[in-house]
């Protein structure tokens, strides 16, 4: 009897030790086809182009913003300098955090992409406020790009179009001819200084050209006063009286009383007022030379923002990325 017991007892232990040498086989198992799948996923990802784009139609520094910081990239290293990229993933980062949450926004996972940038200042003692400060300008300028965009869109959708003969387009028209036919052509002055002959003779002819359009724009200019004067008032515009578009603005009545008060630009409830194109460059992208004032400087060009025109626009990137 005694003997059958150590038998049980033997085929029991051969039983246990057998059941756990199967273990790491089957973990062994799980974590090569862990990385079979990560291998077939990166090689996937190497025909994957990344795409996204805000169509602000040339009123804003991005698009110029986003083609120096793209001449700037190296191989392999290109989330070390802000780019378009950046970009996409700081919208998407504001989209689940929301306004303004900065801190909230670099400890997610989902977008560490957005602290590469800035790892090799982190020995510095403003760090942290440096890196917020140039989130929030930078968002500010998407933010700026996305709304024009939503109108521009808009603009299209309702068939509105300047006319042909207005002033204001033909004006526009010719800064556009004299901003290409210069930036084409800025070599040239440096080939005439250095004596070669053709590169004086072509110079001579860019120049001339360069005149007449700038005599072109001054015509334009003095027909302008009198285009004004004809427009319309808005309210004939609007088809309502002057009490009803007051009473449509927000505070129209308060802002009429009181005129001491100073007033401050401030777009969703964030008080950022867009200022010119040093606000939105930093140490962490090209071109180098941003502002470094607390607060950016108010611009008379600048439009308010509509929290509800913020979207993105992108084909579905890796989180990787």
């Amino acid at each position: 009897m005694k003997d059958n017991n150590e038998i049980q007892i033997k085929d029991e232990k051969v039983d246990v030790t057998g059941s756990n040498s199967n273990l790491p086989t089957t973990e062994t198992s799980k974590s090569s086809s862990n990385r079979k799948s990560q291998y077939v996923r990166s090689e996937k990802l190497k025909d994957y182009k990344f795409m996204f784009n805000i169509a602000d139609g040339g009123f804003t520094e991005l698009h110029s913003l986003w083609l120096n910081e793209q001449r700037a990239l190296t191989p392999n290293h290109e989330q070390e300098i802000w780019h378009r990229r950046h970009d996409y993933w700081l919208l998407a980062g504001v989209v689940t955090h929301g306004y303004s949450r900065w801190q909230d926004i670099q400890i997610d996972p989902k977008f560490s992409i957005i602290n590469e940038p800035f790892k090799m200042d982190m020995a510095k003692g403003n760090f942290l406020e440096m890196k917020n400060k140039f989130l929030a300008r930078r968002f500010k300028l998407l933010e700026q790009a996305l709304v024009i965009e939503e109108q521009l869109r808009r603009a299209a959708f309702l068939g509105l179009a300047m006319e042909q003969t207005n002033p204001a387009l033909t004006l526009s028209q010719r800064f556009s001819e004299v901003e290409c036919l210069a930036e084409c052509h800025q070599h040239l002055s440096k080939e005439s200084l250095a004596g070669n002959k053709p590169a004086n003779a072509v110079l001579n002819k860019v120049l001339t050209q360069l005149e007449e359009l700038l005599s072109d724009m001054k015509q334009e200019i003095n027909k302008l006063p009198a285009t004004l004067a004809r427009l319309p008032p808005v309210s004939q515009r609007l088809n309502m009286s002057e009490r009803n578009i007051l009473s449509r603005l927000p505070n129209g009545q308060n802002l009429q009383s009181s005129t001491q008060v100073p007033t401050t630009t401030v777009t969703n409830g964030n008080e950022y007022a867009y200022g010119s194109y040093s606000n939105f460059i930093g140490p962490f992208a090209l071109p180098a030379g941003g502002n470094s004032n607390n607060k950016p400087t108010s611009s008379s060009s600048t439009a308010s923002v509509d929290s509800s025109s913020t979207r993105m626009k992108s084909s579905t990137p890796n989180n990787d990325a």
